[in-house]
């Protein structure tokens, strides 16, 4: 059949990774016993996360608000894609999609319980959860939200990669290069959680 001979999905995704974004939700729950939603981004090719938001009401027009702003920064950014990935997911309302339509994006609808057509995504919450979440007692939305952006950034320009050659998705061009004899310095962040090296002054 016709049908059968088009590219597999990770032929796709392989194809067009510099082009596509991932996108999803997963949620934390706070020492109050509160749940809160977290959407993120993902550029496919370099693995780098963009964190959308957190809250305890993902409603539409939230949701549709973080689409615009992450359109207007990565527009900031001299930034373009061609497809965004998202699951079925009803929080992802019409006008989110209509955002993505209006800088020319194709919105790839994942299949029906199929978390794998959506692995870049998946992978970087099994991070979120393993590396931090899972040692912080989160309080509160701007608690949740201050310590994944400190991870996030942890994750953009230190975390090593398999995916792309053990460098971070930003890797950091000024870094000099280590030199015998040289000391390295470890700095540590959320509160010792994270370490990352640096050569010493």
């Amino acid at each position: 059949m016709a049908w059968l001979a088009g590219p597999s999905w990770s032929e796709f995704l392989r194809a067009q990774a510099s082009g596509t974004l991932a996108c999803d939700f997963f949620h934390i729950g706070t020492v109050t016993l509160r749940r809160l939603y977290v959407l993120f981004f993902v550029h496919v090719e370099r693995r780098m996360v963009l964190l959308a938001g957190v809250t305890a009401h993902p409603v539409g027009p939230w949701v549709t608000q973080q689409a615009r702003n992450l359109v207007a920064t990565l527009e900031d950014q001299g930034c373009d894609f061609r497809y965004l990935v998202r699951d079925r997911d009803s929080k992802f309302v019409g006008p989110f999609d209509e955002v993505m339509r209006s800088v020319g994006a194709q919105v790839i609808k994942t299949p029906f319980r199929a978390p794998r057509a959506n692995a870049f995504a998946e992978r970087f919450v099994l991070a979120a959860r393993a590396e931090c979440l899972d040692w912080v007692l989160i309080r509160s939305e701007r608690h949740a939200e201050r310590a994944l952006r400190e991870f996030v950034a942890h994750y953009n320009h230190q975390r090593q990669h398999r995916g792309i050659d053990l460098e971070p998705p930003v890797p950091d061009l000024a870094v000099p290069q280590f030199e015998s004899g040289g000391t390295v310095e470890r700095v540590d962040r959320l509160g010792g959680l994270l370490h990352e090296y640096r050569l010493g002054a």
